[in-house]
């Protein structure tokens, strides 16, 4: 038995300027985390980054259904997305992957607020 059913969808920034990784981080903090803590199945929800190079959305989800549909769902309209729109290209790849587990240590989650937080 697995721990959740996963989904990265990642972007390249390879080609984007400098400003792009601050709009990515305001938007996350200001809108797109409220977007998430409501979706149906949604376990949580992680956006990583290496500036100058990619932006990822990693989704996992409890149950493999919730993870599939979304992704059909996503998958549509990616090239829309608000992330595909603030980097100017539409996502280089959305995989599905299996969350074999999740330790929390103690320091626990944070909350993303800037560089390095999110």
């Amino acid at each position: 038995m697995n721990a959740g059913y996963g989904l990265a969808v990642r972007w390249s920034l390879t080609e984007t300027s400098p400003e792009v990784a601050q709009e990515l981080r305001e938007y996350v903090v200001g809108t797109s985390m409220a977007s998430f803590m409501f979706l149906d199945g949604l376990a949580f929800k992680t956006w990583r980054m290496r500036e100058g190079e990619w932006f990822e959305g990693t989704y996992v989800f409890g149950e493999e259904k919730a993870r599939d549909d979304f992704q059909a769902d996503f998958a549509g309209r990616a090239a829309q997305s608000p992330g595909s729109v603030i980097i100017g290209s539409a996502p280089l790849s959305i995989e599905a992957f299996e969350v074999v587990a999740v330790a929390e240590g103690p320091a626990q989650f944070r909350r993303g607020a800037g560089p390095g937080t999110l």
